[in-house]
């Protein structure tokens, strides 16, 4: 139809330029997923359900939290979560993606101003376009560069609060952020420092906690954990000073209006923590895989993503991303091409994720692929 066209020129240059999007049922080895320690799948969280609804833990929480459907779940896993984080308080969203939005539209304010780091998620950006602040981005990774910032920021007049937007561990590179350089920034610049561990949680720190636990109980700190990738559930918990959260009740938008996580949501997330902090064997498995995979794999990765369970091989053309990802698909491997605007123009990649629901064995099978790909495809 007429009215729909622009849809059709839009998908159709999309495709030409390699960068069509398509639901793909995951199929084979899983090195795609984001299910670090292999609890999505887990027989031991299927139990747990199973019990806990057998018990009368409801499926769903009927509204939202102000309206009906804050449950006993919800508050014990708040209660615990900041426990164990060493945080005062914590407040649980449906996803990291609602998390990020709530926390970027409604803590900023007018006459404050987020700097971010340019590779921040796009969630958080989503949060800062509804958000009341002046934003800008920073290097990569650059404190220099944050620095000089915040300078500029104050010899303009500028006397709001800087908030500092920052991930632990970048989802697309897999290298870390210098949060011990960037605390110090912010408590010298009385500054808030708000850190992204959606990558980091369950896989590293004492207990899973991730990487900015030993920050954790700064008053100027907050932190996003999400519950869907390394703990194996779904949500995202936001641990923060108590008068942050009372705030978050009473003006995030995207947490009084949304309905409430089902309460079995709620108590899975609760054990799921509980377990990884128990279990430090499966973090010790997953660097075990990581070493297999930087031994077969490093020349092909960033040096900056050391020690990472993400190894991204770095590509540049979209169509041959493309290419090489099917021709592993082919073979029984679940790798998917990333391109831009997910990552910069030039730079799609394989995004490869080491996860516990493969062998060691099935590492190097995969890199003996790729090796084969990109020696087929160097060779068209």
């Amino acid at each position: 139809m007429p009215r729909f066209e622009p849809f059709h020129r839009q998908l159709d240059a999309l495709d030409n330029a390699g960068r069509k999007r398509a639901l793909v049922t995951p199929v084979g080895k899983d090195f795609s997923s984001n299910d670090y320690l292999g609890l999505a799948r887990s027989s031991y969280l299927k139990e747990l359900a199973h019990k806990a609804l057998d018990s009368g833990i409801a499926h769903g929480s009927g509204g939202s939290r102000l309206l009906g459907g804050n449950h006993l779940q919800h508050e014990a896993l708040e209660a615990f979560a900041a426990g164990h984080y060493g945080a005062e308080s914590a407040l649980f969203f449906s996803t990291g993606y609602a998390a990020n939005l709530a926390l970027f539209s409604t803590l900023p304010q007018t006459g404050d101003l987020v700097l971010h780091d340019e590779l921040v998620h796009a969630s958080s950006h989503d949060g800062m376009k509804l958000g009341r602040a002046e934003t800008q981005s920073f290097r990569h990774g650059d404190l220099t560069d944050l620095t000089d910032r915040i300078a500029a920021y104050r010899r303009a007049g500028g006397t709001g609060t800087i908030w500092i937007a920052v991930e632990s561990l970048y989802s697309m590179d897999g290298d870390r952020a210098p949060l011990a350089g960037l605390a110090e920034i912010a408590s010298a610049n009385d500054a808030v420092l708000i850190i992204d561990e959606a990558h980091a949680v369950g896989v590293f720190g004492k207990g899973g906690v991730g990487l900015s636990g030993a920050l954790e109980n700064q008053d100027n700190v907050i932190v996003l954990r999400t519950c869907g990738k390394a703990l194996g559930v779904e949500g995202g918990l936001i641990t923060m000073p108590v008068v942050l959260r009372n705030f978050f009740i009473n003006r995030a938008r995207a947490f009084i209006f949304s309905t409430a996580p089902s309460p079995l949501t709620a108590h899975l997330v609760h054990k799921a923590i509980e377990y990884v902090a128990e279990n430090q064997s499966l973090q010790t498995q997953l660097q075990d895989h990581i070493a297999v995979a930087e031994n077969r794999l490093g020349t092909l990765c960033p040096s900056s993503r050391a020690g990472s369970q993400i190894f991204p091989v770095i590509i540049g053309e979209d169509s041959v991303a493309v290419q090489i990802a099917a021709s592993l698909q082919q073979k029984g491997f679940d790798v998917r091409a990333i391109r831009p605007p997910t990552v910069p123009a030039g730079t799609a990649r394989l995004r490869l994720s080491l996860t516990l629901n493969v062998s060691r064995e099935d590492i190097t099978a995969l890199a003996d692929a790729l090796t084969e790909a990109q020696e087929m495809e160097n060779a068209a």
